[in-house]
């Protein structure tokens, strides 16, 4: 099969807020937080109590159904609370940073000469383990299976998304690291995709097959390339990572350090200086937030794109998986017959009454307004103009509303990750929530068949 992909379904959403491609070091956060829900379907097990003294790496609490799986504290510090929610579930823990990290050493290790049992043994002690993820059922993979192949999309085409060229520059030993292990847990290939223009730090690596990546969003999600590369079938597993995480496995394996540390991409029409910033794992937003500046007060901050983020407060903590943080107006004021008037400041895939169409490399300055209400499925068409899997992304909406586990098997259910439904959310006339439809199923499906 041919190493280009090409894309040609699909919608770039051209938003206000770019970030400069410099590098800030962010002021050092006060608190971090680790957020449980972060883990899909992971129920935790605390084994340290508030008050605990921590370093960089020590196992905070780990998963209710394999013990195995450990998540550590991202800095040194102190766990100063568990907050809980309905039924004593916990929704966060909050740790007080010490200024400078102690780190837990886990111990140098070279993959080239490692069993991969030893290798899985390595990462799981080290709380590296949830970086990786498993299709069917897009949750933390089991680390008693071997994936068919292992995908990372070194290709980010989502709005606004942090570039990869930019966060990875400089990383290379860290990368080669991480994909040498992990090519020894698959039977098959670590297949890594990268844009058909620009230079990645992905070029010139071993253990990898490359792939070149061209077309609009969703071109850059791990799932459309899956499906063009080697689609997932019943009975079969593939595993995933984040190509930034790539560079926390590394420096473990290097240093025998849990290095939290991340580059994430500050954007959004509302930050006065767009901008990326070194920061860790949980930060406080408002660390880097403030440095940069807002250009209003009434705002939405998603912690990752504005497609697939979690919205959280200005005072809020940066997630677990996210490289993204993204500012934009609070869309809380509404249009006096705006349903009846042309429109130049919006997107959309209709000519009817949006004419974005005549500006194609225009920025949108978006806000969160859906310009519209909730309402049942109106058959349009538009879906499958986004939508570049070969699965009926209508038909299996519905199967999942209706949990007809044999309608989702028989339409793909087994490839898809709620972010693949992020475009066809987006341009939904009938607003209905297609991602969280899809995890729903996935979920379903998990529980009856998984």
């Amino acid at each position: 099969m041919s190493k280009d992909i090409k894309i040609k379904k699909g919608l770039n959403i051209r938003l206000k807020g770019e970030a400069d491609k410099t590098i800030s070091n962010a002021p050092r956060s006060r608190t971090f937080s680790i957020r449980p829900s972060d883990f899909h379907l992971i129920t935790p097990k605390m084994v340290v109590k508030e008050g605990a003294k921590l370093q960089a790496g020590d196992t905070v609490f780990y998963a209710k159904a394999n013990e195995a799986i450990k998540f550590v504290s991202p800095v040194s510090g102190t766990l100063t609370k568990i907050e809980r929610g309905a039924k004593r579930v916990i929704t966060e823990l909050v740790i007080e940073a010490e200024p400078q990290d102690t780190y837990k050493d886990f111990g140098v290790a070279d993959p080239s000469s490692m069993q991969p049992e030893a290798i899985k043994q390595h990462l799981l002690a080290a709380g590296c383990w949830p970086f990786i993820k498993q299709r069917p059922y897009h949750v933390i993979a089991n680390p008693d299976s071997t994936p068919k192949a292992i995908f990372i999309s070194g290709y980010a085409t989502a709005p606004l998304a942090a570039d990869y060229d930019v966060t990875l520059r400089g990383k290379e030993k860290q990368l080669q690291a991480a994909l040498t292990a992990l090519s020894k847990l698959t039977e098959g290939k670590v297949h890594v995709s990268v844009g058909k223009t620009g230079v990645s730090p992905f070029e010139g690596l071993k253990d990898i097959t490359l792939h070149t990546v061209s077309g609009p969003h969703p071109a850059g999600n791990v799932g459309v390339q899956i499906a063009k590369i080697d689609p997932v079938n019943k009975g079969e597993t593939v595993w995933t990572v984040n190509a930034q995480d790539l560079v926390i496995i590394g420096d473990l394996l290097l240093t025998g350090k849990f290095n939290a540390e991340r580059v994430i991409a500050l954007v959004g029409s509302s930050v006065k200086t767009p901008k990326y910033y070194t920061t860790k794992i949980g930060a406080e937003v408002a660390t880097f937030l403030y440095d940069s500046g807002l250009t209003e007060e009434n705002v939405r901050v998603i912690s990752g794109d504005v497609l697939t983020g979690k919205q959280i407060s200005v005072k809020g903590n940066l997630g677990f998986y996210n490289n993204t943080v993204t500012v934009i107006p609070e869309g809380d004021d509404y249009e006096f017959f705006g349903w009846n008037k042309p429109v130049f400041d919006k997107i959309s895939t209709s000519r009817a009454l949006t004419f974005s169409w005549l500006f194609p490399n225009k920025k949108f300055e978006l806000d969160t307004n859906t310009n519209g209400e909730h309402r049942a499925f109106v058959v349009t068409g538009n879906y499958e103009e986004v939508f570049p899997m070969d699965i009926y992304p209508l038909q299996i909406l519905k199967a999942c509303m209706v949990e007809d586990l044999d309608a989702m098997e028989a339409l793909g259910m087994y490839e898809v990750a709620p972010e693949d439904f992020a475009l066809t959310e987006f341009i939904c006339v009938s607003k209905q929530p297609h991602q969280e439809i899809i995890r729903k199923g996935l979920d379903l499906m998990y529980k009856e068949i998984g």
